[in-house]
């Protein structure tokens, strides 16, 4: 079986990126995997180079940054290193650049990778997520969190990454059918400190908005306000060993009133059929489970 780990990166640096642990969480699983590093403000190629694992393969890309609507520009980044891995690959692997997998579910993923392989009625595989936010102890508790997402593919022309990269489609838009795993995406994007992370919202506004509603859906600011979020939890586990160097780098600090979260009363009953059922009533799903 042959793995080709994927992904797409831009002002990895300026924007604190976790992107160097988000590729070393998944180089165990991967024979290769192919960065497409954008032109960048920073020296992004450079971080990636340092890596050092002659796993990883290189290929510069140009943003088009006039695609301003609905995160496209994401997704043509994606589809860019998607088309560059291994021709021979099996799988690939996705991991966005906020995105890491703790160690312990590595052999769960490699058995689930071994078992379908064959299986051409499978076209991917379904990971559960966690978003955390803030800082890394707590996570996100509302239903606008995803909770899942195709993130191994099979290395099948029509597969394309859809929308803002979140997921893929295949053919004319067709949703993937995919496999359900017990393993986590461990989701980074909402831990940054306050000044990296309101540069990070100004920047990728520009992804998705004119300039004149940029204006109004992102509120200009010195430094990223965390506290107007609605609902947390407080994380209990332990995060994958790649990313402890950076969480003892922590250098801001934010809590969190656990009494203070504000579901509104029909978010609460959807959250309890999910915790008696495992089914979210109204949740959009880009997939077909198998």
């Amino acid at each position: 079986m042959k793995v080709s780990g994927f992904t797409f990166v831009r002002n990895a640096i300026k924007y604190d990126y976790p992107v160097v642990e988000a590729i070393q969480s998944i180089l165990p699983l991967c024979d290769e995997v192919v960065v497409a590093v954008g032109n960048s403000d920073d020296d992004t190629l450079g971080l990636i180079r340092g890596i050092g694992s002659p796993k990883i393969r290189i290929i510069e890309t140009v943003w088009d940054d006039s695609v301003r609507e609905g995160g496209r520009v994401l997704a043509l980044e994606t589809d860019k290193a998607f088309a560059a891995i291994a021709p021979d690959a099996d799988w690939a692997f996705y991991i966005q650049g906020d995105e890491v997998v703790h160690e312990q579910y590595l052999p769960v993923i490699k058995q689930a990778m071994e078992q379908y392989k064959d299986d051409q009625q499978v076209d991917g595989l379904l990971f559960h997520y966690k978003h955390f936010y803030g800082s890394y102890d707590y996570v996100g508790e509302a239903l606008n969190w995803y909770r899942r997402e195709i993130r191994v593919v099979r290395n099948r022309k029509g597969i394309h990454s859809y929308r803002d990269a979140q997921g893929f489609r295949k053919g004319d838009n067709q949703k993937l059918r995919v496999k359900l795993i017990d393993a986590y995406i461990y989701h980074y994007g909402w831990v940054k400190e306050p000044k990296a992370m309101q540069g990070k919202q100004e920047s990728f506004g520009k992804l998705w908005h004119s300039d004149a509603a940029l204006e109004k859906k992102v509120v200009k600011a010195e430094a990223f306000d965390y506290s107007g979020i609605d609902a947390l939890g407080r994380f209990t586990g332990t995060h994958p060993a790649v990313m402890q160097p950076r969480i003892q780098k922590r250098n801001w600090k934010f809590d969190f009133d656990l009494s203070r979260n504000r579901l509104k009363l029909k978010d609460r009953l959807k959250l309890a059929v999910q915790k008696l059922t495992g089914y979210r009533p109204g949740e959009y799903r880009n997939y077909k489970i198998v």
